[in-house]
């Protein structure tokens, strides 16, 4: 009994001395996990070691030099400039004349002193009649029909004026250019109530506040806009002058117009004017001058005004 409790006593020693070193061995191969360097370094240690750590005071101890900068923000590229420069003319023009530019991006506004002066439009509003036209009808939930588009057509590439009294008439006459004073938020501009279409009054300065309002789709309503856009850049024969033809051919076919002119007999003057719309920029021109200079005059002034005013190409 006494042998068989001793080697019972021997056994559970052993055991001990066993668990003991297994102990330690397992701590020896943790500690070489993770000591740095160590062949038996863990890639749990290693990465944890080059996480970065900070000390009591928490000063940070991680080497950054060899981290990569951090990606920079791309600087907004400035705006393409407006063809145009605000600037003096000294140009020897006969009679009156005034002009202005509108940034369609800012709605900033220059030009002349007098550019908020008014003059009568001629054909020019015909580009806002066939507007107000075309955004009641779509209101209304009408199409025009494709002989109403052909009259429309007429009254802006060709300017015909039958036509545009027809519709003037159709649209309420002077309860139109009522519209044209709130719905393109016009300053300077009249009513003419009772001398039709032709003797509507509009500023340079209103001449471009009109051309960004046919381009931002507020005169002709969003179903319209483009339509109207071609069409005015597709004006032809006498009314195809002015502004546009400043500018390089291939340029020139992008830029819708519509123009105005007409002699005044009463005041022995001709009315000149001139509307632009470019992808930036919307223009507009203005002339006054004795009845015997004839319509080339103020033609060829409106282009010679705009290539004064044009940013000088590098």
């Amino acid at each position: 009994m006494a042998g068989h409790i001793r080697r019972r006593a021997r056994t559970a020693s052993r055991l001990r001395l066993v668990a003991i070193a297994s102990v330690l061995v397992g701590l020896v191969l943790v500690s070489l996990r993770l000591l740095p360097g160590s062949p038996f370094e863990s890639t749990a240690a290693a990465q944890w070691g080059q996480a970065g750590s900070s000390d009591s005071r928490g000063s940070d101890l991680t080497d950054r030099s060899t981290r990569p900068p951090p990606p920079s923000a791309s600087p907004t590229p400035p705006p393409e400039p407006l063809p145009f420069e605000a600037k003096e003319l000294d140009l020897d023009i006969d009679g009156w004349y005034a002009w202005s530019v509108l940034d369609r991006r800012s709605g900033e506004i220059i030009g002349s002193d007098n550019m908020a002066e008014t003059s009568t439009t001629a054909s020019l509003i015909k580009s806002w009649i066939v507007a107000d036209f075309l955004r009641r009808s779509d209101d209304a939930g009408q199409t025009p029909s494709d002989a109403k588009l052909a009259d429309l057509t007429k009254i802006i590439r060709d300017s015909d004026n039958e036509r545009t009294q027809t519709l003037y008439t159709q649209i309420g006459e002077s309860a139109s250019i009522k519209r044209l004073l709130s719905t393109c938020d016009l300053t300077d501009s009249k009513v003419s109530s009772d001398l039709g279409w032709s003797r509507t009054e509009l500023s340079p300065r209103d001449v471009a506040r009109l051309g960004n309002c046919i381009a931002d789709g507020r005169a002709a309503g969003p179903t319209w806009t483009k339509w109207l856009l071609n069409e005015m850049r597709l004006v032809r024969g006498a009314g195809d002058f002015g502004i546009r033809k400043a500018f390089p051919a291939a340029e020139a076919k992008k830029i819708a117009i519509k123009n105005g002119w007409v002699d005044r007999v009463q005041e022995q003057e001709i009315h000149v004017n001139c509307l632009a719309i470019g992808d930036t920029w919307t223009m507009g021109v203005m002339l006054r001058y004795p009845i015997n200079k004839g319509y080339d005059y103020g033609m060829t002034t409106c282009q010679q005004i705009t290539r004064a005013l044009q940013t000088p190409t590098p």
